[in-house]
C-alpha cells in the first residue's frame, strides 16, 4: 500500500515516455508461474511497448528496493533499469515461501537442487555490493549439499554495509559452522542485528564484536559460555539479547559493560545453572526454566517480566512488588503450583497487563485466589488467565452449586478486558469469574473460551484443516463449562459488559 501511495504521488508531476522491454519478460510479469521470477535474467530480444513514468534513475532504485524480492526480481524482468539496480537489490531472503516452492509437491532431491539452483542463480547475477538485509532459511530437506554452499552465498552476501543476517538452518542439528572470519576486516561493522538458527558459532578474541550490534539472537547454537562472554563484552551496542536452547551454555553472565541492554530473554537452556546480570538498564527480561539461579541485579527499572516457571505464580505475588516496583506487564505460566496465590496488603501500582496460565497435574487449585493480583494492581487493564489442568479433581460447579464464596474488596476501576482461556466448570474458576463482574466497574469486555484448544477449525476463514482430537472427558468438560457459564455467569454480566463465549469446535461435538 505505501508502495501504491508513492507511485501516485510521483505520477502527480510526470510525463510519460514509451521504453523498449522485453516481450517474454513482459509475459512473465503477467502470467502466474510455477517457477521462480528470479530465473529470468531479462536479455530476451523480444519487446513491447508499456509507459512507466519518466523520474530519475536513484528514484526507480529506492522503489525498488522496497519491492519485496519476488517483487523486484519480476519487474527485474521487465525492465532494464529495474534489471540494473536488482543487481544492487539491498534484501535478499532465501526461503521456499520467498521462492513459492511447494515442500510437498516434488521429491526432497528435487526440491533441494531448485532451492539451491534458485540461490546460486540470483547471487551470480547480484553484484554483492549494497546488500542491506540477508535471509537464509535451509530447511532439512536440503542439508545433503553440505556447508559449501553456504559459505560461498555468505562470501558474496556479506560485505561492509550490510545491517541484518539472518541464518536458520532448521533440523541442521548444529553441523554447520558459522564462519566467524567473515565478519572481520570490516564486514561486520555495519551489523545491526545477528540471528543465528542451527549452528555453531565459535567466536574468537581477533573477531571481538560487532560494534553496530544492536540485536543478537541466538537457537539451538553449539557456542561456550567463555565465547558468549567474551563476544558480549565487544558488542557494547547491544539493546537485545535472545538465547534459546542453546546447551553448552552453563553459566551466562551479563556484564555491565553493556549499559545499552534493555531485553533479556532465555529459553530453553537445560544445562543453565546460573543467570547473573550485571547490565543496569535491563527493563525487559523473559526466561524458561526451572533449575536456574537468577541473580538478575538492579531491577526497579524492570517494566516487563515474563516466566515460564514452576511455583511462580505464588512467588511473584509474594516477592515482586517489593523487587520489581515499576512492573507494567507480567506473564507467568506454571506448571505446578503447591500454594495458591497469598492474600497480601503489597501493591503492583504500575502493573497494566497480567496473563497467567496455569498448565499441568498438579492438585486441584483455587482460582479465586487470583483475586490478590487483581486487587493488588489498582491500574490493571488487561487479564488473561489460561486453565489447561486435566484429570485433576477440582470441584465442580454442579457438585456444590450453593454458596459461591465473594471477597469484600474495593472496586477495581481500570480493568478493561478479561479473557480465559479453556474455561472448565471448576466452581472457584466460576467464583473468580463472578467477583471480576462483581467487583470491577470499568469491564468492557469478557471473553470465556471453552473450546479446550485455544482454536477452532470451523471459525470463518481459519486455516488450520482440523483440530487435534481430545479425549472424550476432556470435550465433555468443555460443554460443562459452557453450561456453567450460562447458568451461573452470564446472568450477572451487567448490560455495559460484552460477553463472548466460545464454545467447543463443531468437529468435538459430543453429547453430555
Amino acid at each position: 500500500m505505501g508502495m501504491l501511495n508513492l507511485m501516485r504521488l510521483m505520477s502527480v508531476k510526470r510525463r510519460r515516455r514509451q521504453v523498449q522491454v522485453p516481450h517474454d519478460g513482459l509475459i512473465a510479469l503477467r502470467a502466474k508461474r510455477k517457477c521462480s521470477p528470479c530465473q529470468q535474467d531479462g536479455d530476451s530480444q523480444g519487446a513491447a511497448d508499456i509507459e512507466i513514468p519518466d523520474l530519475p534513475e536513484d528514484i526507480w532504485r529506492l522503489i525498488h528496493s522496497l519491492m519485496p524480492m519476488r517483487a523486484a526480481a519480476r519487474a527485474a524482468c521487465v525492465s532494464r533499469s529495474f534489471l540494473s539496480s536488482w543487481r544492487c537489490h539491498p534484501n535478499l531472503n532465501f526461503s521456499s515461501e520467498a521462492f513459492g516452492l511447494n515442500r510437498n509437491a516434488c521429491g526432497k532431491e528435487e526440491l533441494a537442487g531448485l532451492f539451491y539452483s534458485k540461490v546460486d542463480h540470483i547471487l551470480k547475477r547480484h553484484s554483492g555490493i549494497g546488500v542491506k538485509k540477508l535471509t537464509i532459511k535451509v530447511y532439512s530437506d536440503y542439508s545433503g549439499k553440505g556447508s559449501s554452499y553456504l559459505n560461498n552465498w555468505l562470501q558474496i552476501g556479506v560485505k561492509p554495509g550490510i545491517e541484518e543476517l539472518i541464518i536458520s538452518l532448521t533440523q541442521f542439528q548444529a553441523k554447520y559452522n558459522f564462519p566467524c572470519s567473515l565478519l572481520s576486516n570490516g564486514s561486520g561493522d555495519s551489523i545491526q542485528y545477528l540471528h543465528l538458527s542451527n549452528c555453531s558459532f565459535h567466536p574468537t578474541v581477533t573477531l571481538g564484536g560487532l560494534r553496530s550490534l544492536t540485536r543478537l539472537y541466538l537457537c539451538c547454537v553449539r557456542i561456550t559460555e567463555n565465547e558468549l562472554s567474551c563476544f558480549l563484552s565487544h558488542s557494547l551496542a547491544l539493546e537485545q539479547l535472545e538465547i534459546r536452547y542453546c546447551d553448552r551454555i552453563v553459566c551466562l553472565k551479563v556484564p555491565c559493560l553493556l549499559q545499552r541492554l534493555i531485553s533479556l530473554k532465555v529459553f530453553g537452556c537445560d544445562n543453565l545453572k546460573l543467570i547473573e546480570n550485571e547490565a543496569p538498564n535491563v527493563s525487559i527480561f523473559a526466561f524458561q526454566g526451572d533449575k536456574t539461579q537468577l541473580k538478575l541485579g538492579e531491577t526497579l527499572q524492570m517494566k516487563s517480566l515474563c516466566m515460564v516457571r514452576s511455583g511462580y505464580v505464588y512467588h511473584a505475588r509474594a516477592e515482586l512488588p517489593s523487587i520489581m516496583p515499576n512492573l507494567e506487564s507480567l506473564a507467568m505460566k506454571s506448571f505446578k503450583e503447591t500454594a495458591f496465590a497469598p492474600k497480601l496488603c503489597s501493591k503492583f501500582l504500575c502493573l497494566r497487563h497480567l496473563s497467567i496460565a496455569l498448565i499441568g497435574y498438579f492438585p486441584a487449585y483455587d482460582y479465586l485466589s487470583l483475586a490478590s493480583y487483581i486487587h493488588a494492581a489498582p491500574s490493571l487493564e488487561t487479564f488473561y488467565l489460561t486453565v489447561m489442568q486435566r484429570y485433576v479433581q477440582n470441584v465442580s460447579i454442579f457438585a456444590h452449586p450453593a454458596d459461591l464464596r465473594s471477597i469484600r474488596e474495593e472496586q477495581h476501576h481500570s480493568l478493561k478486558s478479561v479473557r480465559v482461556t479453556s474455561f472448565i466448570s471448576v466452581k472457584s474458576l466460576v467464583e473468580l469469574t463472578c467477583h471480576i463482574l462483581e467487583s470491577t466497574t470499568s469491564l468492557e469486555c469478557l471473553t470465556l473460551d471453552a473450546s479446550q484448544t485455544g482454536f477452532r477449525c470451523d471459525t470463518p476463514g481459519s486455516k488450520i484443516g482440523k483440530c487435534p482430537p481430545l479425549d472424550r472427558d476432556i470435550i465433555m468438560e468443555g460443554h460443562r463449562g459452557v453450561l456453567a457459564i450460562r447458568r451461573y455467569i452470564q446472568p450477572r454480566v451487567p448490560s455495559t459488559v460484552k460477553l463472548n463465549v466460545l464454545e467447543p469446535c463443531s468437529c468435538h461435538c459430543t453429547e453430555l
